[in-house]
């Protein structure tokens, strides 16, 4: 059964892995430094604290007492081309700096026990940019002010950051057979400048209304929870699955003004997908495990992040993002009693398709794979140091400039990213 369950996720895995398949979007797809060193693979393979908790809870009680932190930096580099056939063109990077990863697992459970108490606290979402505007660049031309004279989206300004408290209870059925429930409280913030999330306006009376700023904005609050299922099967098999519901937020509200300096306020609405993961796990080698998993992501049924086009009033009603697939793999070699080695490498499928690159400059998620590497080094007999580095290579998405009327006839834009991202970590076993 479980050789067959194998052969199966590894079927899926180069499937899924074809050159077609892009970023799996908003959600960071690992927890902590250990669980980035297996590529983000946890559903059933329980490593550490953070990863296990992060995907799968059921995992833990496979896990010692532990408590787990961590800290890293994530570095995108968008960048994005766009040209008005025969008239303009230009490219433009994006100064979006370091993005931090802070991240904590918990994990205890009294002797004796049957349930494990865990917690975890990480960034489970976000993306960022920040270009200048441009004289050359028609994207970021300034916004025009004169009916017929053409303008762009001036210098842009993004983040969104989702920050992730998931407290758990797992309950060992058996000594195979793991279950695990818990609520999960989401803050989370989106600033999007100009504000194409709200309404244009034409306060001055030029004829041309405009988008007004969009950074007055506050971290809001949402929740949802997860459940998992763990099993320890015979000859090194181990299976998982979880789900994380959606993160109902509520309605994000920003303090912009219209064109004469005015208050204007703009609400709208942004959730987080429901994640489906299911799992496997082979410890059949000595001091080798290989894990791997399979996820969906209901882009599309989700607020804000699934709808799409823009409203008669200008505003962008959501990123139309579409549900994908994708796929994580990883492997952790113990070397020695002092030393545990791990690579790890995801695929995934695009939830942008070519026409969505407008969307895409705003929110660079297009990245096609991500690869990792990452050890972990004994300080002592119950304390580790953890330590990771992420690369995902340049992709790209190429299309034509959207506006509030439709794809501006003659022009193209196309945008660029790849990532580079480290953590440090330690862990203490008690």
């Amino acid at each position: 059964m479980f050789r067959s369950a194998g052969v199966l996720f590894v079927f899926l895995a180069l499937f899924l892995s074809s050159n077609h398949l892009r970023a799996q979007g908003i959600i960071i797809p690992w927890g902590g430094p250990v669980n980035a060193g297996m590529g983000g693979a946890a559903t059933a393979a329980p490593v550490d604290a953070i990863g296990a908790t992060y995907w799968n809870p059921a995992t833990t009680s496979a896990l010692t007492n532990e408590l787990s932190v961590g800290l890293g930096f994530l570095v995108p580099l968008p960048e994005t081309h766009s040209s008005i056939a025969g008239i303009a063109s230009g490219s433009t990077e994006s100064d979006s700096g370091a993005t931090a990863l802070p991240s904590v697992g918990f994990v205890h459970r009294r002797e004796g026990s049957r349930t494990t108490f865990s917690l975890s606290i990480a960034p489970v979402a976000g993306f960022g940019t920040n270009y200048p505007a441009s004289g050359t660049n028609p994207f970021f031309l300034p916004q025009s002010n004169a009916p017929a004279v053409p303008g762009g989206f001036g210098a842009m300004f993004t983040r969104a950051n989702f920050l992730q408290l998931a407290p758990s209870l797992t309950f060992a059925l058996t000594d195979k057979l793991s279950f695990a429930v818990g609520p999960t409280v989401t803050m989370g913030e989106i600033v999007v400048d100009p504000l194409v999330l709200g309404p244009m306006n034409d306060a001055d009376g030029s004829g041309q209304p405009r988008y007004g700023p969009g950074r007055g904005t506050r971290y809001g609050w949402g929740g949802g929870g997860q459940v998992g299922v763990f099993f320890i099967g015979d000859n090194g098999w181990n299976l998982g699955a979880s789900i994380k519901t959606p993160q109902w937020m509520e309605p994000f509200s920003v303090n912009s003004t219209d064109e004469n300096g005015l208050p204007l306020v703009a609400q709208f609405k942004a959730d987080l997908p429901m994640i489906v993961s299911v799992g496997t796990a082979y410890r059949g080698f000595e001091n080798l495990v290989f894990a791997l998993d399979v996820r969906y992501f209901d882009y599309k049924n989700t607020d804000g992040l699934g709808d799409s086009g823009f409203a008669a009033t200008g505003a962008l009603q959501g990123l139309g993002m579409s549900s994908v697939m994708s796929v994580a793999t990883g492997a952790q070699w113990h070397v020695s009693e002092c030393l545990y080695l791990r690579a790890g490498y995801s695929f995934n499928q695009s939830p942008f398709q070519d026409s969505d690159a407008t969307f895409a400059v705003a929110a660079p998620l297009h990245y096609q794979h991500v690869m990792n590497v990452g050890c972990s080094f004994a300080l002592s007999k119950s304390a580790w140091i953890n330590a990771v580095y992420s690369y995902a290579p340049e992709a790209s998405l190429t299309g034509p400039i959207m506006t509030p009327l439709g794809p501006a006839p003659g022009t193209s834009v196309t945008t660029d990213v790849q990532i580079h991202a480290a953590q440090l970590g330690v862990t203490v076993k008690y």
